[in-house]
This record gives structure tokens, sequence and C-alpha cells, in this order.
């Protein structure tokens, strides 16, 4: 059995482990059980969420066996980390919804068939009927608040106040470890570095109530090589689900990251070969944009299928050769005397009306050939009249607006 450690260490997910030569010895002689939670916060996995796929499917590909956890129990109270605010409770309905939406998701990526068929559980089977007294007698007693205050997904909730409510976070997460342990002899808990300490909290609890090893492995977050969140776009957040994000768009996002990243990108998000990879990146020049192609195509093929892929990857080069013919299409109402601002955000250009004049403003944005720089700008009737015309965001977005 190869050891997946090597994998994922040579591709560039791994940023912390506790037991790490233990932890390297069971992987390369024993199939483990492993999980990773997600809570439903939205209806739609995004492209962070994906970097965790990747890596379950690197896991369960090595002879591992993948318990995909979802938050339906934690999703109720939210994850504190990374946050200076509270996140708005969500209805128990709302939270089912995500949840199917999630499922129907991950069904592309994770094989739920054959030895080490991956399986998926819900935390609020065991969450939301526990008797609070027992619990905290139970869980509570083994962690030490003084500690749980120093953690950093504590820390950044202390400067607004931190809700007893979110303090549960913790103990909840590390319990759900706890479940899965004596249910499923589930032994090592993956995500992404943000949730170290509850990870490493859910692992310690185990070794303390069940005397039994058991382990703890973050990943890098998706950033840029400036250390920022990548994932972001002018619509919002990268999703997965195609009505909440085109495959267009998200393959122009990754035809568009910056030189830098490329190289990241394609070891994180793509199954290619390492040594494919160093082929691909091996210019920093012009020739880089091969690379930005070929990690665009892998990652919309991954996540919406070929065809939408290569579909997306015509869009593109015809956007970037003004053929409007294969330009992604927009469609607006006949209405005459409409102003650039306004149309902008009809067909999705720019998120918001004072984007969208700030990219007026800065002389970004043009009609056909002209460029526009009076925010007051109408589309002339005679374009009205002609039924389509082009709208060109910088020198990468090019979009053929169609009057019905």
């Amino acid at each position: 059995m190869n050891n997946v450690m090597d994998t994922l260490k040579q591709r560039g997910f791994i940023k912390q482990i506790v037991f790490e030569e233990e932890l390297y010895q069971k992987l390369g002689s024993d199939s483990m059980v492993f999980y990773i939670g997600f809570d439903p916060t939205a209806d739609s996995l995004h492209v962070g969420h994906y970097v965790q796929l990747v890596a379950m499917k690197h896991m369960q590909d090595a002879g591992h066996k993948p318990i995909i956890l979802i938050g339906g129990g934690t999703g109720m109270i939210g994850d504190p980390s990374g946050r200076t605010d509270m996140r708005g409770m969500m209805t128990r309905q709302t939270i089912e919804n995500n949840c199917s939406a999630f499922k129907k998701q991950m069904s592309k990526f994770v094989k739920f068939e054959g030895e080490n068929a991956a399986i998926m559980v819900n935390n609020a089977d065991w969450l939301l009927d526990l008797n609070y007294i027992e619990f905290l007698r139970d869980i509570g007693v083994h962690f030490s608040v003084n500690k749980m205050l120093s953690a950093e997904c504590f820390k950044q909730r202390m400067e607004k106040g931190l809700t007893f409510f979110e303090f549960n976070y913790m103990l909840m997460q590390s319990y759900d470890f706890l479940v899965l342990n004596r249910k499923y002899n589930c032994s090592l808990q993956l995500g992404g570095d943000d949730q170290w300490a509850n990870i490493l909290a859910g692992a310690d609890l185990i070794r303390k109530k069940e005397g039994k090893p058991s382990y703890a492995m973050t990943f890098a977050l998706l950033t840029t090589s400036e250390g920022k969140k990548m994932g972001k776009t002018a619509k919002g957040a990268l999703w997965l689900d195609k009505e909440k994000t085109s495959p267009y768009d998200f393959y122009q996002y990754f035809r568009n990251v910056e030189d830098l990243d490329v190289e990241k990108c394609l070891k994180l998000l793509t199954f290619l070969p390492l040594s494919h990879i160093e082929e691909l990146i091996r210019y920093n020049d012009e020739r880089i944009n091969k690379a930005k192609e070929v990690l665009a195509y892998e990652v919309t093929k991954q996540i919406h299928g070929e065809k939408e892929a290569a579909a997306a990857q015509v869009q593109a080069k015809a956007a970037f050769s003004g053929d409007s013919d294969k330009m992604p299409v927009a469609n607006i109402k006949k209405e005459t005397g409409r102003r650039i601002a306004d149309i902008l955000c009809d067909t999705g250009i720019s998120p918001s009306k004072s984007e969208a004049k700030r990219l007026i403003l800065g002389g970004g944005v043009f009609v056909g050939d002209t460029q526009v720089s009076d925010i007051l700008y109408e589309i002339p009737e005679n374009l009205f009249n002609s039924g389509e015309f082009v709208i060109h965001k910088g020198k990468k977005v090019h979009i053929k607006v169609v009057v019905k």
C-alpha cells in the first residue's frame, strides 16, 4: 500500500499533524477510517470545500475509508473559527435542505461502493437529543477553559465578545469524533487548518476517554501567494453549484489566477501527475498561460463534467479572441434609455451599482469598441434595435448582451 501521507505532502496539502511518525506508520500499513466534517451553512459547497474532497479522494484511493460528517447538529450553533462576529442562526429546515444539497454534490467525488466505500452521517442524529447535564458530566469535565481560550479559533471572537453559545462548538465537534470512534473505529480527523484546535481537541478526548490512539491532520487553506483566501469573485463565493456559479465563471476564475498561484492550484485541485505539473509550470513567461488553461479545464471538468468544461473553454477562448458567437450570453429586456450601470448589474458583470460606477470611472468598461467613462451613459437606441451588443469589463470579461 502506498503511503498517502507522502502524496499529500508532495502536493502541498499537509499543514499540521499530531503524532506524525505513528500516523505515518499506520497509513502505510493499515486501512484507516477517517472523517471530514462539513457544516451546512449554505445550500452548496464552495471551492474551499473542494480542497477537502480532493484530499478525501487521495485518501480513499490509497485504501482508507472516508466518513463524511454533515454538521446538521453543530450547524445549529455555528463554528466561530476564523470569524470576528457570530454566525446567524439557521432554522432546522434550512439546515436539512442544505444537508440534502451537500449529499448530492459530494456523490460526484467520493465512491460509496466497494471495499472502502465512504459513508455519510449527520451529527444531528446524536447531538439534538443530548441530555445537557449528562453531556457536561461526561464530556465537559475533560476540557480546560484556560486551554480553550488560548485556541486561535476563539481569540478572534474574543475581540467582539465570545458567547457561551459558541463556546460549546469545540465540545460538540470533539464529541462527534468520539461517537465516530466508538461506532466506526474512526481514528483520524482531517480538515482545514483553521480547524486545528477543534480537531486536536477531539483526538485528545478519545485518548482520554477511550485510551485508544487517535490522530489529527489539517490541510493548507486555499490562499494566494500573498496569503489571501482564494475562491472569491466579484459575484461572491466560487460555488460548486452551477446555478450559483456558472461553469464559464468557474473556468474563468482559474484561467485568470496569478502566475505564482498556478503550481499550488494544480497540485491541490487536480489529479494530474506531479511530473506533468512540473512540465506545465517550468516556464515563467507567457507560456504559463497554457498551464492556466489546463488548470481551469481540469478543475471545471472534475466538478461540472467534461462537456461543461469543454463548453466553458470554447467560450473563454471566444471571448479572448472577440468571437461574439461563442461568448457567454446575458439576456436583458428591450428598454431604451437604459443606463450602463444598470445593465452591468442586470447581466451579472457587476455585483452592485457602486461597483459598476467604480468600474466605469476607472475606465474598465467598453460597449463594443467604445470606452464608457460616464456613469450616466445610456445604451444607444441603435444597439438595442440591433438585438445584441458586447460589453467588455477589463481585458478578461466579455459578455454578449442579447436584447429580448
